[in-house]
């Protein structure tokens, strides 16, 4: 027997409360359709199939961060004692992207039809991970939704907060530097060349500076379409490396943390990340090697989750945490010996919350000692580059001034 096609129908109509609401609902019929809205204590007052829409909008494609903000106004819901299938009603009105409230209201027709809240999530792997959806499930079990979603809530707010602070680290030079490469590329094949004109009715031996100059006006003349494809094949190169192959995306993340300044950065969030998943998923209830495979993946950077993988499998053989990470170097002595403190006293969870928040700080710190650091050393090289470019261009200006 073939399983009926689901259809998605809109209706609209009153809640429990009297309140008006409209949505969209999946089933494989309208009659189907109007049985599940009754199940859930809403009068409908239509259920017409849903039209195709033609979405001409851009960035409404879901990222990390919406679903961030999607599990906290859920834990909100629950907190405040609205039921489940309502809250996602609520949650799904209140969201600005179609994808998002489209995926929200499928979950919500999952749970409606007497699906679990974990196993709707995990029809959407692509959004939500096993890890997520362990963590609802486990807060199902133990009849504790709302706390659980308040702490996946939480380690969600503080994981996007170090992805943004790492990012601004990334995102303040590249963009300078890029301003300064527009600018250069600019003065050479603009300016430059009416300068050339100019020297050229002089019929005077140009300094050296300005003859420089002029042939890299000329140079970029003749090669900036092949410049920008190179650029351009460069970057798809690179990007494509990054999605399909994995000793390559693995030598680049190992060569991240050897860069100046910003190694450090990406070595502390990705410890940071740690102590926060674990945090989260020991408190959970979740077995320690389970948390440890959890806090790998979670990490973003191979060398780490090579070394954590290496401390699951010395945990698994019965040694303690904290011993199993002294033999990784990738972890500092401060975080060897708070997860030592927690174990001896019992609350191996609030050490590595403590922990976690100390290198989030850290994190924090170091990009605003980045930031300091780099705008002087910016600010110098555009002097350089682009005070150069323009001196070099009345050098021989000021020669004939004092000549004449």
């Amino acid at each position: 027997m073939t399983e009926a096609k689901q259809l998605q129908f809109a209706y609209n109509g009153t809640d429990r409360r009297g309140n008006k609401v409209k949505g969209v609902i999946s089933a494989p019929s309208a009659a189907a359709a109007k049985v599940l809205l009754r199940k859930q204590g809403m009068k409908t007052a239509s259920v017409k199939p849903k039209g195709k829409e033609i979405n001409l909008s851009f960035g409404n494609k879901v990222g990390s961060e919406d679903i961030t903000i999607f599990v906290r106004q859920m834990a909100t819901m629950m907190k405040a004692g609205v039921p489940l299938v309502q809250a996602f009603d609520i949650v799904a009105d209140g969201l600005k992207k179609p994808e998002m409230q489209k995926m929200v209201r499928q979950i919500r027709d999952d749970v409606s039809a007497g699906g679990t809240f974990g196993s709707a999530l995990r029809a959407h792997p692509k959004h939500f991970d096993d890890l997520f959806c362990s963590l609802v499930e486990a807060g199902e079990q133990s009849g504790a939704l709302e706390t659980m979603l308040d702490r996946i809530a939480l380690y969600k707010e503080k994981n996007e907060s170090v992805k943004k602070k790492v990012k601004s680290a990334m995102t303040y030079p590249i963009t300078v530097l890029v301003v300064a490469a527009v600018v250069t590329a600019i003065l050479l094949i603009k300016v430059v060349p009416t300068f050339e004109e100019l020297f050229s009715s002089f019929g005077a031996d140009l300094p050296a500076p300005t003859k420089m100059a002029i042939a890299a006006s000329e140079w970029m003349q003749s090669s900036w379409l092949f410049i920008l494809i190179g650029i351009g094949a460069c970057g798809f190169a690179f990007s494509q490396g990054m999605q399909r192959s994995e000793s390559f995306k693995h030598s680049v993340q190992r060569l991240s943390l050897k860069l100046p300044v910003f190694g450090k950065i990406f070595d502390v969030s990705a410890i940071a990340r740690y102590c926060r998943t674990m945090s989260t998923t020991f408190a959970a209830g979740v077995p320690l090697v389970d948390a440890l495979e959890s806090a790998a993946s979670a990490t973003g950077n191979i060398v780490h989750e090579s070394a954590i993988m290496q401390i699951k499998e010395d945990v698994s053989s019965g040694t303690e945490l904290n011993v199993a990470m002294r033999h990784q170097p990738v972890f500092p002595v401060i975080a060897v010996q708070m997860v030592a403190i927690g174990e001896q006293s019992g609350a191996l969870d609030t050490m590595l919350e403590k922990a976690a928040i100390m290198f989030e700080e850290e994190v924090d710190s170091l990009v605003g000692s980045l930031t300091a650091m780099l705008e002087p050393m910016i600010m110098s090289f555009l002097g350089v580059v682009v005070g150069g470019l323009v001196i070099s261009m009345y050098l021989p200006i000021f020669q004939i001034g004092q000549v004449v």
